[in-house]
């Protein structure tokens, strides 16, 4: 969204080969920008453009520009940044792994602590988030909110973003929880251009990190999450029952009411918990089957790909006969778009959002 002044510094230092790569195309998603961002990629020479009519948000923009990029017979997808905060000359070391088939996603570290302009309080809530972010996904990385990635067309297939504010977060999750492969590459990002546009403060953006983070730990562990509560509540049930036994038997003088309210309010809150617990057990099943489903969907619609990176998200299996690093591609029907696409997108497009 309105990055003509940064968006030909992107442009001029993405790589135009990659070992083991066939061909690599540029897709620029333009979300609602209101300034020369479309003028300028067209004239810098991009075919392949995705526009929103008005700003829908880092999330959408992902969604939108991960189906361009499928519909058109991506192998792999690489996502950076507009404002040139990422260095795209490391790109070839993102896509390496996927290609390969040792990864099937691969995010860029971007080192927070060695970076100049983030203050000591933005620097100690990265750590804090990226540990937050791999206790609910049980993985090892050391910069959860990196947007620098490179994504296997087989691991696209498989994750389904639904939040509205920013994908980084989830999709960690949902990989983690996937059993995918993701492998972390240390990068040094480029000087600071402009303030953030994805959140107003640095509050806000906590906010709403831990929100989605919550909604997805929950997605993918409610037993977790709801035989804890049910414990806690029992044991706030059995305290103040016990409290008023006690009472009882002694002869201590009063009603003790408060003692029986309390405990009846806890033994509530813990037969919701484990009532919510089989319900959220019956929805995951659920959304489990509906996944697979539509992983299957998605495979009729965008077609089989035979490239380089197709490496099944499981068990590292390439998904056609071809063994990793060999590069095939295959031709898909240009998505409606705001200008037509010319045939032949690549194997490996590189989304600057």
């Amino acid at each position: 969204m309105n990055e003509e002044e940064t968006l030909p510094d992107v442009l001029a230092t993405i790589p135009r080969s990659i070992p083991g790569v066939d061909e690599i195309e540029i897709l620029v998603i333009d979300d609602g920008s209101t300034d020369r961002t479309v003028e300028v990629a067209r004239r810098l020479g991009v075919r392949h453009i995705v526009r929103h009519t008005r700003n829908m948000g880092l999330a959408r923009s992902f969604r939108d520009g991960v189906d361009y990029a499928l519909r058109h017979g991506a192998d792999v997808v690489v996502n950076t940044d507009g404002d040139n905060q990422y260095p795209q000359d490391r790109i070839g070391d993102l896509v390496m792994p996927v290609v390969l088939g040792d990864a099937d996603i691969v995010i860029a570290d971007r080192q927070t602590a060695t970076i100049e302009h983030f203050s000591p309080l933005k620097k100690l809530l990265q750590q804090v988030g990226s540990a937050v972010v791999n206790f609910a996904a049980g993985t090892d990385l050391p910069d959860a909110a990196s947007g620098f990635r490179a994504y296997s067309r087989g691991a696209l297939l498989r994750l389904n973003v639904v939040t509205q504010f920013s994908y980084c977060m989830e999709t960690i999750i949902q990989a983690g929880h996937k059993r995918m492969r993701i492998v972390s590459v240390p990068v040094t990002t480029n000087p600071k251009t402009r303030e953030s546009r994805l959140f107003s403060s640095m509050w806000q953006h906590i906010a709403k990190s831990g929100q989605a983070i919550s909604r997805s730990y929950v997605m993918f562990r409610p037993h977790t999450v709801f035989v804890t509560l049910g414990l806690l509540f029992a044991l706030g049930a059995v305290l103040p029952f016990g409290r008023y036994a006690v009472l009882l038997a002694t002869g201590t003088a009063g009603q003790h009411l408060q003692s029986i309210v309390l405990g009846a309010t806890s033994l509530v809150g813990a037969l919701l918990s484990f009532a919510l617990l089989v319900l959220a057990d019956l929805q995951r099943t659920n959304r489990v089957l509906l996944e697979e489903t539509l992983e299957r969907l998605k495979e009729v619609q965008y077609g089989t790909t035979t490239g380089p990176a197709a490496v099944d998200g499981a068990g590292g299996r390439p998904a056609s006969g071809h063994l990793p690093g060999t590069a095939a591609r295959t031709a898909q029907p240009a998505a409606a778009q705001a200008r037509p696409a010319e045939p032949g997108l690549a194997d490996v497009p590189a989304a600057v959002q």
